[in-house]
């Protein structure tokens, strides 16, 4: 008999939202057991990857366009409690100089939090949804989007993805660059389509010699290709390079964006269908496709459904914090112990800090069994080698700030603390997560003997930017070295402008 994990009634609607590089979009379904049931989408064009400046910086027009849209979505989801809603950005937001800034503006538009995902992550998502929309067997498939920004290819089996690729084109960057006023040419399109295997080829013998017995399509762009050939009777059962030839040569025949009349093609779609016709055929050239089936799952379906997953306590980044513990060979003993440390001390100060309860208490613990990565290359300056690791190593489930605070707090827990790792996040993060660390630290220095004897009771009170520790008597008499240590905890916290006194 299998378990239900039953779902909190303030879970039993949740909400996906898709900040995209071409258009925005959000899906909001009612958790019925382990089913999600659609109840409302909304869509709409934002075009944010033209809207960049020369210093790739998103226009004062494009973040206007960005959001008056997302207050829309923050109208529809107002009143939904916190942690029921994802939100992720993807290549546009990703390369934005002045993400930050428009980040927090957005997060106070739509009432919750916005990640910003990695093209690794994108595409991890993408999957799930796709893999959700189609039947459970055992096929391998090759599933492509093209969105706004970006192109992701990905191999994968059932739910899990074997192989993954995000890749910095789109259709909105790619009509930019190569037909730019919307005139469409035959040289024009054979640039495009050159420019697209050479960002291919690097993958493409891997992916051949990979293999696999379906080919998936999802979004916008692919989805608008598949309608214009299945009316104009181009192709049948879904998209074949032999359609996209003879698409191609109606859009070269048309001369213009503006011209384009085919049956299938909406208005709001021409602007920016060479780009993505380029990039499609193209793949279908270096991936040697035959045929394209399509699937409406995509991003934001994937990211309900992992967002579901998290809600009934099925969190792949869990997994991922494994994964990595296993690779590291860390020594589980003392990151347990160093977690429930850790943990004991956050319980007393979380809310006279102001923590987030169930987020704060995650991630410390996540820091905490991971502060040893480093070592596995080096004891000397192992924190920093533990640092980078987490922030460039592709961690599924993970957004890109949640990969920085960790980083920040692997690289924070010992010797002098650095503010640069604090001044990457985005500034409502900053402070919280400086006493995070502040708490790892005290329980990485308390079990830095590695014994399997338990500590004393250990009393912490907080102000804003001081603790004071508590210890039963004679106990630091007999552990001088755990005494030194936080007596230097107070020039070696300097740098965040903490105190530090021992009682």
């Amino acid at each position: 008999m299998t378990n239900v994990v039953s779902v909190p009634p303030e879970f039993e609607t949740v909400a996906a939202v898709d900040l995209g590089s071409n258009s925005f979009h959000m899906v909001v379904a009612r958790l019925v057991r382990s089913e999600l049931h659609i109840v409302d989408r909304l869509r709409e064009r934002v075009a944010l990857a033209s809207g960049f400046d020369e210093r790739k910086r998103l226009t004062s027009d494009a973040q206007e366009r960005a959001l008056t849209c997302i207050e829309r979505f923050g109208e529809r989801l107002r009143g939904m409690p916190q942690g029921s809603v994802r939100a992720v950005g993807t290549s546009a937001l990703r390369m934005a100089r002045n993400q930050q800034s428009f980040v927090a503006r957005a997060e106070e538009a739509l009432g919750h939090p916005i990640e910003i995902v990695s093209g690794a992550e994108e595409a991890r998502l993408i999957y799930l949804g796709v893999a959700h929309d189609l039947s459970d067997d055992s096929n391998r498939r090759l599933v492509i989007d093209i969105g706004g920004g970006s192109t992701e290819c990905i191999l994968g089996q059932r739910f899990e993805t074997l192989k993954t690729d995000s890749l910095h084109m789109g259709c909105v960057n790619y009509s930019l660059r190569f037909f730019p006023s919307g005139a469409i040419t035959k040289e024009a399109m054979d640039r495009a389509r050159l420019a697209v295997r050479l960002e291919v080829r690097g993958m493409e013998r891997s992916y051949r010699g990979m293999g696999w017995d379906d080919c998936i399509g999802s979004s916008g762009t692919i989805l608008a290709i598949e309608t214009i050939l299945n009316q104009n009777q181009w192709s049948e059962r879904g998209i074949t390079a032999k359609g996209l030839r003879k698409l191609r040569k109606a859009l070269v025949e048309a001369g213009h964006a503006e011209k384009l009349a085919l049956p299938g093609l909406q208005p709001e779609r021409a602007p920016v269908l060479a780009g993505g016709l380029a990039i499609l055929s193209a793949l279908f050239d270096g991936l040697e496709i035959e045929r394209m089936q399509t699937s409406t799952g995509a991003l934001r379906e994937g990211v309900l459904y992992d967002l579901a997953g998290r809600i009934r306590h099925e969190d792949l980044r869990e997994l991922t914090i494994r994964r990595l513990s296993q690779v590291y060979h860390v020594d589980l003993e003392q990151a347990q112990r160093v977690e429930r440390t850790a943990l004991a001390l956050f319980e007393q100060v979380a809310k006279d800090w102001d923590l987030p309860i169930e987020q704060g208490a995650q991630f410390l613990a996540w820091a905490a069994r991971l502060h040893e990565i480093g070592i596995s290359l080096s004891h000397n300056g192992y924190h920093k080698h533990g640092a980078y690791l987490v922030d460039h190593s592709d961690m599924p489930g993970f957004s890109r700030t949640d990969q920085l605070m960790l980083a920040a707090l692997i690289e924070g827990h010992r010797r002098k603390v650095s503010t640069e790792r604090f001044e990457a996040l985005p500034v409502s993060l900053q402070r919280p997560v400086m006493r995070l660390c502040v708490l790892l630290r005290l329980a990485v220095l308390l079990n830095r003997s590695r014994s399997q004897l338990p500590l004393p009771a250990i009393h912490l009170a907080v102000k804003k930017s001081a603790y004071l520790v508590s210890f039963p008597p004679e106990w630091l008499a007999g552990n001088p070295l755990t005494r030194a240590d936080i007596e230097e905890e107070a020039e070696r916290l300097a740098p965040l402008q903490f105190e530090v006194t021992v009682d």
